[in-house]
């Protein structure tokens, strides 16, 4: 029998790379507060997570096997001290009782690397799973803490994604990526820090295959869902400045490095590729270039 899969925060910079992938693997009900006018690939659905009764119908009336979880306040800038990620710990919560109460079977949560030490005595090696949890932000004690009651939950299965560093089509324009991208299409300079920390970044079309695999396999716990590359900031303005033929335009040292800044954030993705199997190539820099390409055309546009 197919599978009923519920994916929330379905219009979400992340949310929109799961849909076609999940919905390969059988129903999808996709779930955001406002359904978005260019919504295909699922049977959408309206609902605002934070009401406990909207969820709890929404469950009801669906009854999935599978929820891939991936609702969360995201503001830039603000997620990482919001009172907000308080709320959505406890409706995360009760939409996971909900689940487990209609029969659900698996559940996959979104975690972050935020959830990690930022100093564990092994920084420049990459971060395993089994690194120390000491989040430094109210957003990664928020994610932790969902994290730890979920998994005491019984009666289903729960995996724990855990994403590094993101960026895709619909991302917020001050986000590093598309803050640079947009500038060098448009033809003006990049402000940027040192560039210097070396990061882990992954396309949000592989993120989405990523998760999707994960979700639809029977591997459980938290894994590390991220490209396993390091690559520093400044090198990935530079495969973007390259591509533009503009790379006179990136200004570092233009803005100041954020202090205590860790040097190097790269996820060990062992369990990704040897237990779930997902052992696809990043496509880091295609996928770059690609997302340059559209700015490039909204550039042309706008003439």
């Amino acid at each position: 029998m197919a599978e009923r899969i519920l994916l929330t925060g379905a219009s979400g910079v992340l949310g929109r790379a799961l849909v076609a992938p999940l919905a390969a693997q059988g129903t999808l009900h996709a779930v955001a507060r406002r359904i978005p006018p260019d919504a295909a690939g699922a049977i959408w659905h309206a609902a605002d997570l934070l009401d406990e009764g909207a969820a709890r119908a929404l469950i009801r009336d669906i009854r999935p096997t599978l929820l891939v979880h991936a609702a969360w306040y995201v503001a830039h800038g603000a997620f990482w001290t919001a009172p907000e990620n308080a709320a959505w710990v406890e409706a995360s919560d009760a939409l996971a009782a909900a689940f487990v109460a209609a029969g659900g079977r698996r559940m996959l949560g979104i975690g972050s690397c935020a959830e990690y030490a930022l100093s564990d005595g092994e920084d420049a090696a990459p971060w395993p799973e089994r690194r120390r949890i000491d989040p430094a932000t109210p957003y990664g004690r928020a994610k932790a803490d969902l994290a730890v009651r979920l998994a005491r939950r019984d009666g289903f299965e729960l995996a724990w994604a855990r994403l590094f560093l993101l960026f895709g089509p619909g991302e917020h324009p001050d986000r590093l990526v598309p803050s640079v991208a947009r500038a060098l299409a448009e033809g003006r300079e990049a402000p940027l820090a040192s560039g210097r920390p070396v990061r882990d970044f992954a396309s949000t079309r592989f993120l989405g295959q990523a998760l999707a695999a994960l979700a639809g396999s029977r591997v459980t716990g938290p894994v590390n869902v991220a490209s396993g590359e390091g690559r520093a900031i400044a090198d990935v303005a530079r495969i973007l400045g390259r591509e533009a033929g503009r790379e006179a335009l990136l200004r570092f040292g233009a803005l100041p490095d954020r202090p205590g800044e860790v040097p190097v954030m790269v996820a060990d993705v062992a369990r990704l590729r040897r237990e779930v199997g997902f052992d696809a190539p990043p496509m880091v820099e295609r996928d770059l270039r690609a997302l340059l390409a559209s700015f490039q055309a909204q550039a042309a546009i706008k003439g």
